[in-house]
């Protein structure tokens, strides 16, 4: 099995060639994926973002197109990045950032000391972290929460660890109803990492099992 990752900008074009390369012959639309069906047996297993979508019946035809609507549409999306020390919070209106905020905070990594020293260290190392998952929640706070009335979706990035130490955080517990279950993967957050975040969270992930390549 093969996975891609393929923004709503070529995913009509993508899957068209799929579909005449394997006489597509079926369509099955669930909440949360739509299955493709080649006449060779050969399947495309499409997770498009912000689900649900409608779910209907199997059509005995290639049937793109309630898909393509759903993942080309524009969506005033909520992004909240989070590393240790650095942290991003902008909100998108599709593609466009129309509010941001970027910062980072000094954590030291951890030392090879030992005794006083190292408890010194790690009570230092600790306050830093407290520090900067509070910049980072205050930021997602005064960003998010701002346009949350217009928002539908918040997608997440970043460290796990440190994003779960921030939605700790009392001020961003409204957003947990909004959060997507995909975490983007991303570098240490700065701007231009924000700015490229549609290219992720925009896409529709794609699994295709070929019989024909099986062993």
């Amino acid at each position: 099995m093969s996975t891609f990752e393929v923004p709503p900008e070529r995913l009509g074009a993508w899957l068209a060639r799929w579909a005449q390369e394997h006489d597509a012959i079926r369509t099955e639309t669930r909440p949360g994926r739509v299955t493709f069906t080649g006449a060779d047996g050969a399947t495309v297993i499409a997770e498009p973002p912000f689900p649900p979508l409608a779910s209907h019946p199997p059509i005995e035809r290639f049937a793109p197109e309630p898909l393509l609507e759903h993942a080309r549409r524009d969506r005033i999306v909520g992004v909240l990045l989070v590393r240790l020390g650095g942290y991003a919070a902008g909100v998108f209106n599709g593609r466009r950032l129309v509010d941001s905020k970027v910062g980072t905070r000094n954590v030291h990594g951890r030392s090879a000391a030992g005794g006083q020293s190292q408890k010194r260290y790690e009570r230092r190392r600790d306050g830093q972290s407290r520090q900067a998952h509070d910049a980072a929640a205050e930021a997602g706070a005064g960003v998010l929460l701002n346009h949350f009335e217009d928002l539908e979706a918040v997608v997440l990035g970043g460290d796990k660890f440190a994003l779960a130490a921030v939605l700790e955080d009392p001020r961003l517990r409204k957003l947990s109803r909004l959060t997507t279950e995909r975490v983007l993967d991303v570098p240490d957050p700065r701007l231009a990492v924000l700015r490229s975040t549609p290219d992720q969270f925009r896409s529709t992930i794609l699994q295709t099992l070929d019989p024909r390549s099986a062993p």
